[in-house]
């Protein structure tokens, strides 16, 4: 077996010519046609339907909503801060930040309770 540089080459060149043959072989002679039609034709570069190009619409105008109305909670009826004097000799019973009247009379310094918000009991000590 034959392995030096100068084989490889003519093979390679061997090989290439024989593509080149049978490439010139199958290629038929060039023919110049003429067409004459209407002019309709489907453009298939769009695909199945003529699509336009998309169009522009400019932004809405910038509107500015007012600001919501405040909202004022009022205290529970049986709130009511910094009073200390009893209305008309009734007693109350102080539970930290509620006040709130009592229904029967108790001795002063008893425990008794208030409603707080939610209606649980916060727990004082009568006047």
């Amino acid at each position: 077996m034959i392995s030096s540089p100068s084989f490889f080459l003519r093979r390679i060149t061997i090989v290439s010519a024989l593509c080149a043959a049978v490439l010139g072989l199958t290629c038929g002679p060039a023919q110049a046609r003429v067409f004459v039609g209407l002019g309709f034709g489907v453009p298939l570069y769009y695909g199945p339907g003529y699509y336009p190009p998309p169009v522009y619409y400019p932004p809405p105008p910038v509107y500015y909503a007012p600001p919501p109305p405040p909202v004022y909670y009022t205290p529970p009826p049986t709130y009511t801060p910094g009073a200390t004097a009893q209305a008309g000799g009734q007693q109350s019973c102080y539970a930290g930040a509620y006040v709130c009247p009592m229904d029967r009379s108790v001795a002063a310094g008893a425990s008794c309770y208030c409603l707080g918000n939610g209606a649980q009991k916060v727990w004082g000590h009568a006047n």
